[in-house]
């Protein structure tokens, strides 16, 4: 796991080496380990190192091939790197590294070799005799790339700061995504909150040759989908999933530095420590956080399945104390705005703190085995297409008079669902990971409901009626939904800002494209029953999970924010609040209006419609975005 940084174009020498030695600087946090610098006509690659995989000095980067004609910057890891090695017809290999078996795929087969990794990655790989540079991202989004024209010439990293360190672009807020980060607290797509700068999309490549720009996809999850699992019985289905989890944990197992799993002690962090025992030569470390106030304390239950395995457990007693002297860090390390990263920051503390590098998280779990309420409210859906034969205006007064009666986030959603034309997954779905309705946000910035709504075109153009997945099970649909969204955007960016702001490598196995691609197709009525993700919990087979785990109701892991805001928290929250309303654009009588409604126990402004606002201030505040 590192930090890779990049500018091309002809630049003088000294210039293009310091602009390296800057943005590597900036990303001194993601790679410890060793720092490299490679600089030739038309391109600059800079490159931090955490070690992971052969942790010699031969194993550093950037790397290039014999010929010095191909050199590579990369980001993640190649978990099959081994089986891949043994496919080339060569023995002289210098490392014993993933790396240098992506350089030489790369070498081989251009961007064809990507089809046989099994990985998390960004990587850029350059040809120096053509003067071509391939930049390309993981398949499920896990490792960020991001990148911005400068004139004529493309600069790129792993982080944002990174590229505003480089000084050769713009801090300026980019207002068309605004309305888009005020409604779901992120930006989704390709846009980011600076203006210029771009995210490259999960599963695609981008090439600069002759100051031209080509993306294109390599991977879709869609045109995957492993369809003879339909036939399947459900005796032999879950054979297939437990094989595909325990491959999955196993190939994420491969490090040569200390290892440990996050167990919150739900299902699938209950899963991935039972697999990673299993195929673990010695004691699994793990890790949970615990509460005094027991109402967000999962403690009891990581406890259980920690003596259930024999795991080295540490156990994280928070305080508002403790939280308010990581928060200066914990806000420093954002690379992009987030309302809830802090949790991971602070669990990826502890870990690193313990002496783990590498940690396993059951990330990915919910959104794959439909364990979030979505899955069922869009199933209950269909049975409820009745009330679209209401006028419109009717449905309108029923939302109103449901907002006034029990004011909260989930009455806006319910209103604004009553509103639409139909109830299929494109206009219904955009609704459930809202944070604040458009008109909501409207009041609070100028641009505060400015820009498409990104997600309601994509599932209209992938999922929707004439798509190429509009065949899928209604379920799937809704899997898909997440990890384009909710995923990508908030839980896998903030997992990898706030575990590297600790040089931290987080790897997910439910997020193994194998495994996508096999439960996809998997029928609705095998994935919802009266208990929680039956489909997952069956197929851990021997591993039975205990009835405490596997059918306790879903607790999602979140601190006591309301109370810290309202008391240990208060202040900082009015100071970032006071100056985010002088900021140009944003409405400061408005922002004070709701500080206030939340202070009083308005029940239609929670802690998240107010946490969101604090932090996008700390971050415009730390980055000197205008």
């Amino acid at each position: 796991m590192c930090g890779i940084n990049g500018l091309t174009g002809l630049r003088p020498r000294d210039e293009a080496t310091g602009i390296m030695k800057r943005m590597n600087a900036s990303l001194a946090h993601r790679g410890p380990d060793a720092e490299g610098v490679h600089i030739a006509d038309g391109i600059a690659l800079g490159h931090r190192r955490l070690s992971i995989i052969d942790l010699r000095a031969e194993a550093n980067q950037p790397m290039s091939d014999a010929s010095g004609r191909y050199t590579l910057v990369f980001n993640g890891e190649i978990y099959n790197f081994r089986e891949l090695r043994k496919e080339f017809g060569f023995q002289d290999w210098k490392t014993d590294s993933d790396t240098e078996v992506l350089l030489y795929g790369l070498v081989a087969h251009g961007v064809d070799f990507l089809s046989k990794c099994n990985g998390m990655f960004s990587f850029a790989f350059w040809d120096q005799d053509r003067g071509r540079l391939i930049l390309a991202r993981d398949r499920m989004g896990i490792k960020p790339l991001y990148y911005a024209r400068v004139g004529e010439n493309l600069l790129f990293s792993s982080e944002i700061r990174a590229l505003l360190e480089s000084q050769l672009i713009a801090k300026t807020l980019n207002r068309s995504v605004l309305g888009d980060y005020l409604r779901y607290q992120t930006v989704h797509g390709e846009r980011t909150l600076v203006e210029g700068v771009y995210c490259l999309p999960p599963g695609h490549f981008l090439t600069s040759e002759e100051n031209e720009l080509q993306l294109k996809a390599y991977y879709n999850s869609i045109d995957s989908v492993s369809w003879s699992a339909r036939d399947l019985s459900y005796s032999d289905l879950k054979t297939e999933v437990r094989a595909a989890l325990q491959r999955a944990v196993n190939l994420r197992m491969v490090a040569d530095v200390p290892l440990g799993v996050f167990l919150s002690g739900g299902i699938d962090s209950s899963a991935m420590v039972g697999l990673a025992a299993e195929g673990a030569s010695n004691r699994v470390s793990t890790f949970t956080i615990s509460f005094e106030d027991r109402e967000f304390s999962e403690a009891a239950y990581a406890k259980t399945i920690a003596d259930q395995f024999d795991t080295k457990h540490t156990e994280i007693n928070l305080s508002p104390a403790d939280l308010i002297a990581q928060l200066p860090a914990a806000l420093a390390a954002m690379d992009h705005p987030t309302g809830d990263g802090i949790n991971t920051f602070v669990v990826s503390k502890a870990a690193k703190e313990a002496g783990v590098t590498v940690v396993l998280s059951g990330l990915g779990g919910d959104e794959l085995f439909a364990g979030y309420p979505i899955f069922q409210q869009f199933q209950a859906l269909k049975s409820k297409a009745w009330l679209l034969s209401f006028p419109k205006f009717a449905r309108s007064v029923a939302g109103a008079f449901l907002k006034g009666y029990r004011p909260g986030a989930a009455s806006d959603k319910t209103a604004s669902v009553l509103q639409q034309d139909y109830f299929d997954l494109e206009y219904i779905y955009p609704f459930s990971r809202e944070l604040a309705p458009v008109s909501y946000n409207r009041q609070l910035a100028e641009h505060g409901s400015s820009g498409a709504n990104f997600i309601h075109n994509y599932l209209q153009e992938s999922l929707g009626f004439g798509s190429p997945g509009f065949n899928l099970p209604r379920l799937s649909k809704v899997s898909l939904a997440e990890l384009t969204t909710y995923l990508q955007s908030i839980l896998l960016r903030d997992t990898d800002q706030m575990s590297m702001a600790h040089a931290l490598e987080v790897r997910v196995p439910f997020l193994d494209h194998q495994l996508w691609e096999l439960v996809l197709a998997v029928d609705d009525r095998l994935k919802l029953s009266n208990s929680p993700k039956p489909l997952l919990v069956d197929a851990m087979g021997d591993l039975l999970l205990p009835r405490s785990i596997s059918q306790r109701p879903k607790m999602g892991f979140t601190f006591p924010w309301d109370s810290w805001m309202r008391n240990e928290l208060k202040d900082f929250c009015a100071d970032r609040l006071h100056a985010l309303g002088h900021r140009e654009g944003f409405h400061a009588k408005v922002i004070d209006a709701r500080w206030k409604s939340f202070l009083a126990g308005n029940r239609s402004v929670n802690w998240a419609r107010i946490w969101y606002l604090c932090t996008l201030e700390a971050w415009l505040e730390t980055n000197g975005i205008r």
